[in-house]
């Protein structure tokens, strides 16, 4: 399904801007910002997949740099949790705001470093995301305290074969207190390039999203 509203969007952070593409569908259903890993961009092959599927289930997608070019040059930065998570918010208020969006109940899907930086988001309950989810993402980066602290449902999918990365998530799984599932993709390692990994991976996100953006439908109404 092709986007009816394609836009190009500059959204102001610190001494610069931070550019996204935000995407609906007819009748969205929700909307999903997207929150890149480490050494990525807005231009990921992997998560620009996922957002078509998305698509496809009437669920909006923006995906955004959180970093700007300078930022990204330097390597430690692209692990600076706080930074992201204040992009990460940055963006999220772009969306709830927004005119095209604002009335769309908000998901998160964050791959990699940008998977510590959405549950952080969400954590604070600041905006009212409605569902997270994570691809090969470190979720063990966002810490005990947000982890404890998320309420909204969130989902980790992980490769199978992402030897590390499947106990990091395991392990954040175990403090996480909200409904939560975790989903191995059989033969997947960290980056889903094995055939098939990456679309099962798509499947199991936009299943969740579909089913946690419309069931907080109404809820979010009483909050804007």
């Amino acid at each position: 399904m092709n986007a009816t509203l394609s836009q190009l969007v500059q959204i102001p952070a610190d001494a610069g801007a931070i550019e996204g593409m935000l995407e609906l569908p007819a009748n969205a259903g929700g909307v999903v910002l997207f929150a890149h890993g480490s050494g990525s961009s807005r231009m990921s092959p992997r998560n620009n997949f996922v957002a078509e599927k998305l698509r496809d289930g009437r669920v909006g997608t923006l995906l955004v740099d959180l970093l700007l070019p300078q930022e990204d040059a330097v390597y430690e930065t692209r692990f600076d949790i706080p930074l992201l998570t204040r992009r990460l918010a940055t963006a999220a208020q772009w969306v709830v705001e927004s005119r095209a969006a604002g009335d769309l109940p908000l998901g998160l899907f964050g791959a990699s470093t940008g998977a510590a930086a959405a549950i952080r988001l969400a954590a604070s309950e600041r905006l009212g995301v409605a569902a997270v989810v994570s691809r090969g993402g470190r979720p063990d980066l966002a810490g005990t305290q947000a982890l404890q602290a998320l309420r909204a449902p969130t989902l980790l999918i992980v490769g199978a074969n992402d030897h590390g990365v499947v106990e990091l998530n395991r392990s954040a799984y175990d403090e996480m207190r909200c409904q939560k599932r975790i989903e191995l993709v059989p033969g997947a390692t960290h980056l889903f390039e094995e055939p098939g990994t990456l679309a099962r991976a798509a499947d199991l996100a936009r299943r969740w999203f579909e089913r946690h953006l419309q069931a907080s439908v109404g809820k979010f109404a009483m909050m804007h």
